[in-house]
């Protein structure tokens, strides 16, 4: 204990900006740890010095000039907590609030709807709930295929990440398309596919494996489609969703795919 207050009184009397230096060198937890240590740790774990190495390379160029007068502190966990449209407004951009790591959501618009631009089967509307301006709402369909990708350099390098489908299920949508299974694949480029059937419907039912899907609590449903590790900044990931029984799906509303990194 006497050995650790004395290491803790040596450091304290480094310059603020030094001890900024090193705990820019940590995470975004510990420097938000470190605060709490004293007032001098408290200044130099808030400086512009430690939170500007926790935000993503590039970082200028895609947040709005409105966010410029932010503190990087500040800017960081604006990030964390509000999405930035990217990407012609059918993308998202945000940071996981532990490590900094980039999470990012394709938007319906940006994936490929089989059948997504003929208005019988599919419908492109706006809800308030969502971040995009439009998602796809499905009329009708027996053929249901949604598929999309992303370029690794644009995600944390040596992550793991999961890919995930956020949707809803309308009021009017057919049973039979909440619990039925979903074929869920997700793989690099010319890499064989790990398939996943899982089924839509968050609520547990009588004779049903339990439900693997969940609330997010921002007015969508998520399940898990997918794994995968960033090991090379040129690659591209693809992700898809296939169910073409016999049966006709309805109700579904698309908002996206997201890629997080795992816990």
């Amino acid at each position: 204990m006497k050995e650790a207050e004395a290491e803790m009184n040596i450091i304290s009397m480094l310059p603020a900006e030094c001890i900024s230096h090193i705990v820019s060198c940590t995470t975004p937890q510990d420097a938000c740890r470190s605060s709490l240590v004293s007032h001098l740790f408290r200044i130099a774990a808030d400086s512009d010095i430690v939170w500007e190495r926790f935000l993503p390379q590039g970082y200028k160029e895609i947040i709005s000039s409105s966010l410029n007068s932010l503190s990087k502190k500040d800017l960081y966990f604006h990030l964390c907590n509000h999405p930035i449209i990217i990407g012609n407004g059918n993308m998202s951009m945000a940071l996981k609030k532990q490590s900094g790591k980039k999470c990012y959501m394709v938007g319906a618009r940006e994936l490929t709807v089989i059948w997504g631009d003929t208005p019988p089967y599919w419908q492109w509307i706006s809800l308030p709930e969502s971040r995009f301006a439009q998602v796809a709402e499905l009329n009708y369909v027996w053929w249901l295929e949604i598929k999309g990708c992303i370029e690794t350099k644009n995600l944390s390098p040596r992550t793991a990440y999961a890919a995930y489908f956020v949707y809803q299920l309308s009021s009017e949508h057919n049973p039979r398309t909440a619990t039925t299974p979903f074929r869920f694949r997700v793989a690099y480029e010319q890499s064989a596919a790990d398939e996943r059937s899982v089924i839509l419907d968050p609520i547990a039912h009588e004779g049903i494996a339990p439900p693997q899907a969940r609330y997010r609590g921002d007015g969508w449903i998520e399940i898990e489609m997918g794994e995968f590790i960033t090991e090379e900044d040129n690659a591209t990931v693809r992700f898809s969703l296939m169910e073409i029984s016999s049966f006709c799906k309805s109700g579904l509303i698309v908002e996206g795919i997201e890629l997080r990194p795992k816990q």
